[in-house]
């Protein structure tokens, strides 16, 4: 691939040559789907948003659990996704997409590269938080995920999910 944005098609490639499981396809296509919906929802309300990298980018969130399932799967998705010469923006939304996003103090306690792995551009924001709403590949209310949150202590993670539901919902005119 190069750095023009794949195909659905190429990225769900992408996912079954790396080897991720059949598990891990599914989850993705389910998030894929909801953060198109919601993009395609944002862009009716008129904001500008590119829908292939939502799409490619929900597909492609997970690329890294074909070699681990720890947070570090952001980490290698990345890598998979730059060797694969895929686009800043779809590499961005692997990276960035962890738990409403990961900061540099919190990045750099992981041993990760120095980056940004905070969701910045609507695209990622939208991939960020349709994974929050997925569990393999069903709906969960965005209240469970913070409460889980929370009882793993990681409070900070908490707020930032809920400001990006808080975000989203506006944006999508959910209350």
């Amino acid at each position: 691939m190069s750095s023009k944005l794949p195909s659905r098609e190429q990225a769900l490639i992408l996912l079954r040559q790396s080897n991720c499981s059949p598990r891990v396809v599914t989850h993705c296509k389910a998030v894929a789907k909801l953060a198109l919906e919601t993009a395609e929802t944002c862009q009716k309300r008129g904001l500008k948003v590119d829908l292939g990298t939502v799409e490619v980018g929900a597909l492609l969130h997970d690329l890294g659990r074909s070699k681990t399932h720890s947070v570090n799967h952001v980490i290698a998705g990345a890598k998979i996704a730059k060797a694969e010469g895929l686009p800043d923006s779809v590499i961005a939304v692997i990276e960035r997409h962890l738990g409403g996003g990961i900061t540099s103090v919190e990045a750099r306690e992981l041993g990760w590269p120095e980056g940004n792995y905070i969701p910045v551009t609507l695209e990622e924001k939208i991939v960020s938080y349709a994974d929050k709403l997925v569990e393999t590949s069903k709906r969960v209310p965005i209240g469970l995920t913070i409460s889980r949150l929370r009882e793993k202590n990681l409070f900070a993670a908490a707020e930032r999910v809920q400001r990006i539901h808080d975000e989203i919902a506006k944006l999508i005119g959910e209350p």
